[in-house]
């Protein structure tokens, strides 16, 4: 009984004493939530990550992709599908996707394929159709449930999720693939999904009318092909059609104009891919930050002066040193912002 009547008057004292706390201190158990949460929304200018960025590091599951956008600092991204698809489940590819990808690159250089890597060829592309078939099955009965899931563990993390990539909305996915991608993005909590511009019109306005009854944006990405007008008729067809503008494609297209456009389709920007790329008078090159020509500064200042909403997109593309890795790089470019922001 004596113990009893102790505590209860420690409790009220203790409850007393923080009614009388200053307000920061009676705030305590949610800054106490918060600790250790990355936090890279820098001074109005939210900064994001692609997931693409980790792709050398070996362990590519949702928990691991997670961890390295944590021990990065950063509080947003735009996912890829292959950490959140594995993770609710997808079947594993039966084949080597990567010897695809090499014999695949050798072809598009328009280098000689030798009669092994024909016939190697030819067996792996077989192969990739029938996976296909296999993951279009999966996705017509994928469980929701899963990507409320991720969800849920990157949030608790202190990321949240505001793109999603999964490669379901190419011309020879289904209109299921397709509402499943948007769906999957929803379940995430992304605002919009994200794919290469496939340089059609009857695709853009496919997927923009998709994107209107499933209620989810479609940003389009764009590499060296990016000209001033290059997203004007997506935008034309749909007001859920929108830009995942690259800025260092667009300065290796050679263009001066980037922050006129940025000015220009601030409101139907989704999210702005940010990377160092040289001029092609100066060679094109992806460079560590602050090496390249892309007004990288200029552009996040432009962001926090006109309060723009989305997010810039760390994508590391230039070579990894000797000696660092992905996540020490997306750190300096984390602080290249900070800096920048400052």
């Amino acid at each position: 009984m004596k113990n009893r009547r102790e505590f209860l008057q420690k409790s009220a004292l203790g409850i007393a004493g923080l009614a009388m706390a200053p307000s920061w201190l009676q705030g305590a158990p949610a800054l106490i939530k918060s600790i250790n949460k990355p936090d890279s929304e820098i001074n109005g200018v939210k900064i994001g990550c692609i997931t693409y960025s980790f792709r050398s590091l070996p362990d590519q599951s949702a928990e691991a992709t997670l961890k390295y956008v944590v021990d990065s600092g950063l509080s947003s991204i735009e996912l890829m599908g292959d950490p959140a698809e594995s993770f609710a489940g997808m079947p594993k590819p039966t084949f080597d996707r990567m010897r695809a990808f090499q014999l695949g690159g050798k072809q598009r250089r328009g280098e000689t394929l030798t009669e092994d890597e024909t016939k190697e060829m030819a067996d792996l592309r077989a192969q990739s159709e029938a996976y296909t078939k296999v993951v279009a099955d999966w996705r017509a009965q994928a469980d929701m449930k899963k990507f409320e899931q991720l969800r849920k563990m990157y949030k608790d993390a202190g990321v949240s999720i505001y793109a999603f990539k999964p490669s379901a909305f190419g011309r020879n996915n289904s209109d299921l693939e397709v509402a499943y991608g948007m769906k999957a993005a929803k379940a995430l909590g992304a605002s919009h999904v994200t794919l290469e511009h496939p340089s059609d019109d009857e695709q853009t306005l496919r997927l923009g009318k998709l994107g209107e009854k499933n209620k989810m944006n479609v940003g389009y990405h764009g590499h060296e092909q990016e000209t001033f007008t290059f997203w004007d008729t997506a935008l034309a067809q749909s007001p859920n059609n929108g830009l995942n503008l690259d800025a260092g494609h667009y300065i290796a297209a050679g263009h001066s104009d980037l922050l006129q456009l940025i000015e220009k389709q601030h409101s139907r920007i989704l999210s702005m891919h940010t990377k160092d790329r040289q001029t092609p008078a100066n060679g094109k090159g992806n460079l560590a930050w602050g090496q390249g020509d892309t007004p990288i500064g200029d552009m996040l200042k432009l962001m926090q002066k006109n309060k723009y909403k989305f997010p810039a997109t760390i994508e590391l593309e230039y070579q990894v040193p000797e000696g660092s890795d992905a996540v020490k790089e997306v750190q300096k470019c984390v602080e290249f912002c900070r800096k920048a922001l400052a």
